[in-house]
């Protein structure tokens, strides 16, 4: 393993992003208190190796590097307290019983932002999600020993946040990274080009391709919004169901709003309005 120093500050690159500017919940009050610190672990953990993966400053190959330091560190294979928030998760992992692989799978994936720059297919996006979003999903169920049968369903909805939030930062994703989410063969098919995410509002092609994105993200929920009742624990059942909400709303915003033109996202009341409608057909409908 390449040798990044000692000191976190020399490893981590944050972003400045925290909790606050997910499309989901991050250890809210709906998770027993018990586990939150858990969930604030995880979360902690992929915050810096998503924020190493994003950093434009950084080169594949010093991505990579400390990325792996990041893998050493979360099974044990390596002791430098740079890695604290992977030394963190480790303990959350060997307390909890839960497998090191929802947090191996996240590193793979940010290991591909890296170096992969454009997806060809919609499989190949998902492919991705798989790694870079269901990991969550699947780390919550486990801690709150739900059946992993309903890892499917997990994987569905986690999949679909994924989405929405490449659909939300289409543009500044491009102009900042280079990265492009949307399938080129959609793209191909419709005579959109990447350039035309430079543009202040979609051009016609590119609009098709957004709402092909919407109406594939669409089809996941299917399977997502069938997750909240399937699930044993109450207070996680909740925060699913409300989570669900968000995502569907969201997608109804960008079936309708150009991401080109302005972030499509939810204010306070529109969230707080939505979560509320969540819990209310979880709990009494």
């Amino acid at each position: 393993m390449v040798s990044l120093g000692n000191a976190a500050a020399e490893i981590e690159t944050p972003s400045g992003k925290g909790a606050g500017d997910e499309n989901f919940p991050v250890g809210s009050w709906l998770i027993p208190r018990a586990l939150r610190p858990h969930v604030v672990a995880y979360y902690a953990f992929a915050r810096a190796i998503d924020d190493i993966a994003d950093n434009p400053k950084l080169a594949p190959a010093d991505k990579i590097a400390r990325l792996d330091g990041f893998a050493a560190a979360l099974t044990g294979n390596g002791s430098e307290p740079a890695f604290a928030k992977a030394h963190a998760l480790r303990a959350t992992l060997a307390a909890t019983g839960i497998s090191p692989r929802h947090g191996l799978d996240l590193i793979s994936a940010f290991k591909q932002d890296a170096v992969k720059p454009r997806y060809e297919t919609w499989a190949e996006l998902i492919d991705y999600c798989l790694r870079s979003a269901a990991p969550v999903g699947r780390f919550l169920c486990d801690l709150h020993g739900e059946d992993k049968a309903l890892y499917p369903l997990s994987d569905a909805l986690c999949n679909a946040l994924q989405v929405i939030n490449h659909l939300q930062d289409c543009a500044k994703d491009y102009a900042e990274m280079d990265r492009v989410y949307l399938p080129q063969d959609w793209m191909r098919a419709e005579g959109a080009a990447v350039a035309d995410l430079k543009n202040a509002a979609a051009a016609p092609g590119l609009r098709r391709v957004l709402n092909t994105c919407v109406a594939s993200t669409a089809a996941l929920m299917i399977d997502a919004r069938k997750l909240p009742k399937a699930m044993e624990h109450r207070r996680l059942a909740a925060e699913t169901a409300v989570i669900v909400a968000v995502a569907e709303k969201l997608i109804t915003r960008l079936a309708i709003k150009d991401p080109l033109a302005s972030r499509v996202a939810l204010g306070p009341l529109a969230y707080i309005g939505t979560a509320a409608a969540g819990v209310f057909r979880l709990w009494f409908r």
